[in-house]
């Protein structure tokens, strides 16, 4: 069995800016307070963290600074995918350099390749870096779904080692495939007991950014066999969850940040700031919660 990189909450964290360039001060006490909150590792770089606008020299230097910051004291995930697997290859040795401790690979976008193409491009990364990988399924933003089966295929990589799976439908038929040979964690807020619950190994969250303490112990219940305690917190957390998608993802949660007094800035365009009325929604819903 390979191990695990890490086992718990992961935060998929917002990258802060100014019209400059990236805020490293605030993201420092970003990450200063995940790690304070019990959160088991900090995911830089994906799609919360606005990669796709970042041109490579910067995308390096945010992971390299995250890195920094960290030290060691939890495990830092790079976002390094591309629908190029040329520049998917040198993102990815880029953060190796850098200091990650793994990446998160994304599944090529617009170009729409096969299963078999996805089986060649994610290994040829696998075969230029000596990290672990994360594959990462959202086929809401790619078009494209990675099936259980490429994961079997792909399995033979002994670098490859987890996922983070938005397709929640198909984890039990990879497990049932795969046999261990991946940590699968969840992509959805609202879903990760029902993933645990199949023999996941946490999430990759994107409500971490406003709560990380919740989430890291909803999860860290459900791993202690507290489970109904952990059922509830998942419950309780719904509506929350829901207005942190009301808008495309990063737009809420660096919305929430805002108010809740962090100086994240905002997201890069072609995301757009949130509408009045769902902003005055996400106000409402962050005051029910305590958070604000």
């Amino acid at each position: 069995m390979r191990r695990p990189i890490f086992t718990g909450a992961g935060v998929a964290i917002v990258t802060p800016f100014t019209e400059e360039g990236p805020n490293y001060e605030v993201l420092a006490q970003l990450c200063e307070w995940q790690i304070d909150s019990g959160t088991d590792a900090i995911i830089i770089t994906g799609t919360t963290g606005e990669a796709s606008t970042m041109p490579d020299a910067e995308h390096v230097d945010v992971i390299r600074e995250c890195c920094d910051i960290v030290a060691g004291r939890v495990p830092v995930i790079a976002g390094t995918g591309s629908n190029d697997t040329a520049h998917a290859i040198n993102l990815a040795k880029m953060a190796e350099a850098a200091g990650a401790d793994a990446l998160l690979c994304v599944t090529p976008y617009y170009n729409k390749a096969t299963q078999d193409g996805l089986v060649q491009h994610f290994g040829a990364t696998a075969e230029n870096v000596d990290i672990p990988i994360i594959l990462y399924n959202v086929p809401s933003r790619t078009n494209l779904n990675i099936n259980p089966e490429t994961y079997l295929a792909l399995a033979e990589h002994e670098n490859i080692v987890g996922i983070k799976e938005c397709n929640i439908h198909q984890v039990a038929k990879t497990q049932a495939l795969c046999d261990g040979a991946y940590d699968i964690y969840s992509g959805e807020d609202a879903l990760v007991i029902p993933l645990m619950s199949l023999g996941g190994k946490g999430v990759i969250s994107v409500a971490a950014n406003i709560i990380p303490g919740r989430i890291a112990n909803m999860v860290h219940n459900w791993f202690d066999g507290n489970y109904e305690q952990a059922q509830q917190e998942q419950i309780d957390l719904i509506h929350l969850i829901d207005i942190l998608f009301c808008e495309v993802n990063p737009i809420p949660v660096k919305t929430a940040l805002r108010l809740m007094g962090y100086d994240v800035g905002p997201c890069r365009l072609p995301l757009s700031e949130l509408s009045p009325t769902n902003k005055s929604k996400l106000a409402y819903m962050l005051h029910e919660y305590g958070i604000i």
